[in-house]
């Protein structure tokens, strides 16, 4: 199997090309385009899991796997405008937030590891997907992302929404920001508390920022559209 990750890293698309027997998943929506000999097969991955992935996480009930017969090639895009990065997988697990899981391949389990504080959160709730097993996972940001990676005992706090993916084997909590009068007022809410060692995914936005600055100014129903970006290229064979 070999990917690609191009128009990177603002609006970065994933191609695969997969060799006869390869294959890989992805949530329904996010395929591009596909070419060559393919085999392709709607499931739910579980049907418990897929249900607790719609009622918690918001996720599509169905996964689609891209099961190549020759040569074939297979193209992915996340819904929001940002990077792409490729985990390993290994048998180990990680912890990705729901809007950043794009694809995966090889045999791997995916299921809710936490749904958050639903109904507290005032602009959405805190949703996490444990995927684990052995091949690899293709995330996604709303914006760039950064790595961060942990020595051991090293503790950091991130805003929930910046969370993109971390390590399943990392120790977390989930906190209030401050005190009660700087978590009403203090613009944060909720964080998350990680604890070394381990690597952390992080995204340079986040959507609820872009969606109250928007509203200040386009009526409602109202939208527009964007210039495709340009950017560079990264090739891997795995």
């Amino acid at each position: 199997m070999k990917y690609e990750i191009v128009q990177g890293p603002a609006y970065s698309l994933l191609k695969v090309e997969l060799r006869s027997g390869e294959s890989i998943t992805a949530e329904a929506g996010a395929m591009v385009l596909f070419k060559g000999d393919l085999e392709i097969k709607t499931h739910t991955g579980g049907i418990t899991k897929a249900i607790l992935r719609k009622i918690f996480g918001g996720e599509t009930f169905f996964l689609n796997t891209y099961i190549a017969k020759g040569y074939a090639e297979v193209w992915f895009a996340p819904g929001v405008p940002g990077d792409i990065a490729y985990i390993p997988l290994n048998g180990k697990s990680i912890v990705v937030q729901d809007s950043s899981y794009l694809a995966h391949h090889g045999d791997v389990d995916i299921s809710v590891t936490w749904r958050g504080l639903r109904g507290l959160l005032a602009e959405g709730e805190l949703i996490w997907l444990k995927l684990e097993g052995y091949g690899g996972v293709w995330v996604n940001s709303y914006g760039g992302l950064i790595e961060l990676k942990l020595s051991p005992g090293e503790k950091v706090t991130i805003d929930n929404f910046h969370f993109v993916a971390m390590d399943g084997d990392m120790k977390w909590r989930i906190r209030k920001f401050g005190g009660w009068k700087s978590f009403f007022f203090g613009g944060e809410g909720f964080v998350v508390e990680i604890e070394g060692p381990g690597t952390v995914l992080l995204q340079t936005r986040i959507l609820m920022a872009l969606a109250r600055a928007l509203k200040r100014y386009l009526p409602s129903g109202e939208s527009s559209g964007h210039l495709p970006g340009r950017g560079f290229r990264i090739s891997f064979d795995i």
